[in-house]
């Protein structure tokens, strides 16, 4: 049996995975949504880069986990790959579900075209905050009207200093078993391999990580929760 911790990107909390979650459950393993601190459940709660990190790791403790699947989506790679390298055997698998990757001394931002000006000026602009999106946002990304409203209805504003603050990696990332799930999917048409990040691609050339590719939109958990489900569980047998 494995655990999975399971943590959604920015603006959104433990309630994302609600469709996923139950089907992980089905087939006999532990499942443990998480909410990053200053989101969802826990707004208000004032949370850094290394605030994230110690959410993901602090889970594991406080429940004991073994044969531990993280499960990182989109923002939340960040955290997750950095608590990966932290948690020792506990770790079965990382999973990176469309997700920006940590890189040692660098932020989430750092991987911008602008290396993250555009961000900053948001964040100062909106109280130290990344806003919520509108809908607008989700918009040719395999969702549905009723999925893209639930998504903006759940949303809350993230907190900034996670997204400019550095990752500090205590574990090569090319030594974690992991899976990388890529969401190739544009306007109904699946993207090209070539599109992923480069840093993805060199973690991918080493041989401990797998591909798996999805031909839908960012957000999977809401427009694909079955087969979400399925590479998860397939995972746990690698």
């Amino acid at each position: 049996m494995a655990e999975f911790v399971l943590v959604a990107g920015a603006r959104l909390g433990a309630w994302a995975w609600e469709e996923v979650a139950p089907l992980l459950r089905a087939a006999g393993h532990g499942v443990h949504p998480l909410t990053l601190s200053g989101l969802a459940d826990k707004r208000g709660v004032p949370a850094g880069q290394q605030t994230h990190v110690q959410d993901v790791v602090g889970e594991v403790e406080r429940r004991d986990l073994r044969e531990v699947v993280l499960v990182g989506h989109s923002y939340a790679g960040v955290p997750v790959g950095q608590a990966a390298g932290r948690i020792g055997d506990r770790l079965a698998r990382v999973v990176f579900v469309d997700a920006e990757v940590p890189v040692d001394g660098a932020s989430f931002a750092s991987a911008w075209p602008d290396g993250g000006e555009a961000l900053r000026a948001c964040l100062a602009e909106n109280g130290g905050f990344w806003p919520v999106a509108t809908a607008a946002h989700f918009e040719g990304q395999d969702l549905t009207e009723d999925q893209i409203a639930r998504i903006v209805r759940g949303a809350t504003p993230h907190p900034g200093a996670t997204l400019v603050e550095p990752a500090v990696l205590v574990r090569p990332l090319d030594e974690l078993p992991a899976t990388y799930v890529g969401c190739r999917y544009d306007g109904g048409e699946p993207d090209d391999l070539d599109d992923a990040d480069d840093v993805v691609r060199r973690l991918l050339a080493g041989g401990r990580w797998r591909l798996v590719e999805m031909d839908t939109g960012h957000w999977p958990m809401f427009s694909r929760p079955r087969e979400l489900a399925r590479i998860l569980l397939d995972e746990v047998a690698v």
